[in-house]
């Protein structure tokens, strides 16, 4: 019986792939750079599983262009809103993420572009490599403070929870949080109270995002929503780029509607050279690297590369989404 065909849209972890290709007629495309739609529609032709990237659509199209034998999709990533879950459960297609994995990487990578952008770190160390540093200041580089301020959490899931228990832990933060639905742990174990969006924006002196990108969080954070805002506040995204409405985002961080941004995450991603966001003194910009440490990725590959094997066996998936 031929190994089964399976198309993998990026290289990823040896420890998973590893696996594939020993076990499947595996094609991984090479480059930095994803496969172009038309590559994309034509690799899939025949493919009994995928494993994709956040940057890979998988809708009806793709999956009529895949054919019958497609089995399952395997994303290497929590967040599967390039994927129509719908149109792919419709035709007997499991689908696959990895959450857990990436839970104390990204809360230690929003924290970090928190603290940064706070005490200006990346606007000093440009001023000292334009030569600008004579002597210490005492009205230089003035930051924020951290201990007993109050952070908004956008979505307490497990992202969200373990931000908020670094900030609460660590810096004595008030947490407040905005969820569909109230969690007791974090209101038991980090003295967290659930409150409308309006009141996290209006109470919050950081709010940090961890939601999913859905129809209800599209463009949640807008020039109405940063108009609410604190103008020293500081908006952290680590979530999605589509959360935050990102002309909306320039024009509050130019203005002083509010004070800084850490960003993981942009609209689009990358965005161009020329964007603005990459050109504020009060916005620090990573290039989505919240889960990038190799525990993390290599975690994430196991389970990736589990879900997509177990489903070509008929076994059920580590974790699937329903």
């Amino acid at each position: 019986m031929p190994a089964p065909k399976v198309f993998v849209t990026s290289e990823y972890p040896s420890v998973g792939l590893n696996r594939l290709l020993q076990e499947c007629d595996t094609e991984v495309w090479p480059g930095p750079l994803p496969p172009s739609r038309e590559v994309l529609l034509e690799k899939v032709k025949g493919c009994a599983g995928l494993l994709t990237m956040l940057s890979d659509k998988m809708d009806a199209e793709l999956f009529d262009a895949a054919g019958d034998q497609l089995k399952v999709v395997s994303q290497y990533a929590v967040g599967v809103n390039n994927i129509d879950v719908e149109q792919a459960h419709k035709r007997g297609i499991a689908v696959g993420n990895t959450p857990g994995a990436l839970t104390d990487a990204t809360a230690d990578l929003a924290f970090a572009l928190l603290i940064t952008a706070a005490r200006r770190i990346i606007e000093v160390h440009e001023s000292i490599q334009a030569g600008e540093w004579k002597a210490w200041e005492p009205l230089g580089h003035i930051g924020w403070d951290l201990v007993g301020k109050t952070i908004g959490i956008v979505g307490m899931g497990r992202i969200g929870y373990a931000m908020a228990k670094r900030c609460q832990g660590g810096w004595g933060m008030n947490v407040i949080y905005t969820s569909r639905s109230d969690k007791p742990e974090a209101d038991q174990n980090l003295q967290a109270r659930r409150v409308s969006f309006d009141q996290l924006l209006s109470d919050s002196d950081f709010i940090s995002v961890h939601t999913d990108l859905n129809a209800e969080t599209d463009k949640l954070f807008d020039s109405n929503a940063f108009d609410k805002m604190k103008s020293n506040a500081i908006f952290i995204n680590t979530a999605r780029g589509g959360i935050h409405h990102q002309p909306d985002l320039v024009q509050a961080l130019k203005t002083g509607q509010i004070g800084a941004a850490g960003l993981d995450v942009t609209d689009p991603e990358p965005p161009a050279r020329s964007d603005e966001i990459l050109h504020l003194p009060n916005c620090v910009v990573a290039p989505h690297i919240g889960s990038a440490t190799t525990k993390t990725r290599n975690e994430m590959a196991e389970i990736a590369t589990d879900n997509l094997l177990n489903a070509l066996h008929g076994k059920p998936l580590r974790c699937e989404v329903k």
